[in-house]
This record gives C-alpha cells, sequence and structure tokens, in this order.
C-alpha cells in the first residue's frame, strides 16, 4: 500500500455546516497553454531549471533536452496516485527545432526525448538513470529515440515499480522520424480495461507514423520478470541525464523544442467534498471515496501524535462516513483522513 498524504484537517469544536455528499468520482481535466508563467502556479522545477524557459511573448515553453546536465522536469502534482487499474492521459503539441542522438562522441548511441508520468520520489534520486533500461521506476511516458543506427523509434514506455521493463516484443516499438519546424500534436493515452499506453502523433489532423501501442506484459515474461505495477503521481517534461550507462552501449541526446496546449486527464483525489460536524459528541466526516482506496480516520490534540480511529474502510467510489464517538466535551481535537492506495 502507499499512502497518498495527509488530507482534511478540521477542528472538532468548531461545528461545520454538514450535508451528506452525493454524486460520484470524477476525472480530473487540467489545461495549460502558458500564457502565464507556470512556475507561477503548480508546476515546479526539479534539476536544472535553464531547460525550461516561459516564453513571455509566444506564451508557449522552450524545452531544451539535454543528456549532459543532471535529471531535469517540470512537474505538475496529480496529487493522487494513479496505477495499472486506472484511466489517464496526456496530449500536448510539439515542435522540435533539432534533435541529435550522440550528442557526447563518448556516447555515440541514443537517448530518449520524453515526458509523461512519473513517481516523484523515484525521480528524484540519485540512482535514477533512465539509460539503462533498469533504473527508473513507475514511469509511464511518451520516448522519441533519434536514430543511432537501428531507426528512429517511438515508444510508449512503461517501467514497473520494481524497475523491470514493460516488454511484449519488437510490436511495442514504431519505427519512424518525427518532422523538425512542424508542429506536432501527441497524444498518450492508458486505458486500465485492456492495460494498454497508446502514442498517436499527428500534423493538421494527419498521422505522422502508425499508432503505437503496448500492451503491459502481465501474462508473460520480457526481460526476465512479468510486469507487476506502477504507481505514478506526477506529471514532467523530463529531460535526461546519460549518466550511469554502460559504456560500450551509452547514448546521449541534444534537442531543442517548443510546448504548448498541454492537457492532463486523471482521476480525481480519493478525497473529495469533505465536510463534517459534530452532533451530541459525535464527530461525523463526510466524503465522496475512489475504488482501490482504503480510508481511516486519525485524530490529534497536538499534532505530534496521531492516533487511529475506528477501523480501515475501503471506497466504493460512492459516499462515505466515518466517526468517532469519543470526542472531547471541550477544547480542540483536529481530525485528518488517511487515505491509501490498495493496489
Amino acid at each position: 500500500m502507499q499512502k497518498i498524504r495527509l488530507l482534511a484537517l478540521t477542528i472538532a469544536a468548531l461545528v461545520l455546516p454538514f450535508h451528506p455528499v452525493i454524486g460520484v468520482a470524477q476525472i480530473v481535466a487540467i489545461s495549460e497553454n502558458f500564457d502565464l508563467d507556470p512556475l507561477h502556479s503548480q508546476w515546479t522545477v526539479f534539476g536544472d531549471a535553464d531547460l525550461f524557459r516561459w516564453n513571455s511573448i509566444e506564451k508557449n515553453l522552450e524545452v531544451i533536452w539535454d543528456s549532459a546536465r543532471p535529471n531535469s522536469y517540470l512537474r505538475f502534482p496529480l496529487n493522487t496516485i494513479v496505477t495499472r487499474h486506472d484511466d489517464f492521459s496526456v496530449s500536448l503539441d510539439l515542435l522540435l527545432n533539432d534533435i541529435a542522438a550522440g550528442a557526447n562522441p563518448d556516447k555515440p548511441g541514443t537517448l530518449q526525448l520524453a515526458f509523461g508520468f512519473q513517481n516523484s520520489a523515484d525521480a528524484a534520486k540519485t540512482n535514477y538513470y533512465r539509460g539503462t533500461g533498469s533504473d527508473s521506476p513507475n514511469l509511464v511516458e511518451f520516448s522519441f529515440y533519434p536514430d543511432a543506427g537501428y531507426g528512429p523509434t517511438v515508444w510508449p514506455g512503461i517501467m514497473a515499480t520494481n524497475s523491470a521493463m514493460n516488454y511484449n516484443g519488437p510490436q511495442d516499438f514504431g519505427i519512424f522520424d518525427l518532422p523538425l519546424d512542424v508542429v506536432m500534436h501527441i497524444g498518450l493515452t492508458y486505458m486500465a480495461s485492456n492495460e494498454t499506453a497508446s502514442i498517436s502523433i499527428t500534423t493538421n489532423g494527419v498521422l505522422v507514423g502508425p499508432i503505437t501501442s503496448a500492451r503491459l506484459a502481465t501474462n508473460s515474461v520480457g526481460f526476465g520478470t512479468a510486469f507487476t505495477q506502477f504507481k505514478l503521481d506526477t506529471f514532467a517534461i523530463s529531460s535526461y541525464s546519460d549518466a550511469g550507462q554502460n559504456p560500450a552501449y551509452a547514448g546521449s541526446l541534444l534537442a531543442h523544442g517548443i510546448v504548448d496546449n498541454v492537457r492532463l486527464e486523471f482521476p480525481a483525489s480519493p478525497v473529495q467534498e469533505l465536510k463534517g460536524d459534530r452532533n451530541n459528541g459525535t464527530w461525523n466526516a463526510w466524503f465522496l471515496t475512489r475504488t482501490n482506496w482504503n480510508y481511516q480516520l486519525e485524530a490529534t490534540e497536538d499534532f505530534e501524535m496521531w492516533t487511529p480511529i475506528g477501523k480501515s474502510i475501503s471506497g466504493n467510489g460512492g459516499p462515505l462516513q466515518l466517526q468517532e464517538t469519543n470526542s472531547p466535551a471541550f477544547g480542540a481535537r483536529f481530525y485528518r483522513i488517511n487515505a491509501q492506495r490498495a493496489d
């Protein structure tokens, strides 16, 4: 199980307006057209900030993918955890000015130009090496490898929680190049119903190469390990370092481009529409749940020690009520909902 975060602190001594929750969990849709500096909203930079520059005149994002620099990301938090049992997607416009594999003569192979969904804690680790193929857990991303002798490659890259690479065979890859100086609309979609990630690339509504799809290899063995799970909490435009690779096969990358019109769709936060009240000595918390999450009420009086209240209860995608029947008659007690992913 994985904890998402601490949610919804409420003072028990204060009686709040109380209404039962109705409805069902929703899909969140986020659109970013870079009319304003993204760093003034929820976007943050990890690593080298010089690789991501907001163009205040053109209202877009100028990006450098430079493997000579440390792992660097422009990131947007999902405020939830998505797994193989959830639908999620990203689409954006990309204009490539230039791209070159083997930018470092000592690393003449290729490396990926990428964006997609990651686990922020994993991606921040100093031993997170995307170029090795085995040191980048919890990842679902669009990857394009410029040609370094094996053909230009488009791949919906998926890495498991244990860093196992998802692989079914050569059908997972699309072998085609991306045009320069042309706006491409790129979509990366993961569908839980068939456990498949797909990439589509169009210019002016016309496909550039075939739609490329890769299903989770849960019933077959790829590179020694059947695929199990991924847990993602962040969208990122990613510039990967070329560190950590075997020198005999090392690759590198340098590319410049413009990103615009990002749209994200993913499941809503595991706790929604939280309301609470205290009535006749009973503290009530009402909220909307999601399936595959477990919920437990916790209380504190000093913010140092949190006490679990009652049992952990599984969400069902609808409303849930949690109670504490022994809340103090006077003073203040604070409550939170501890939401943990069950799968």
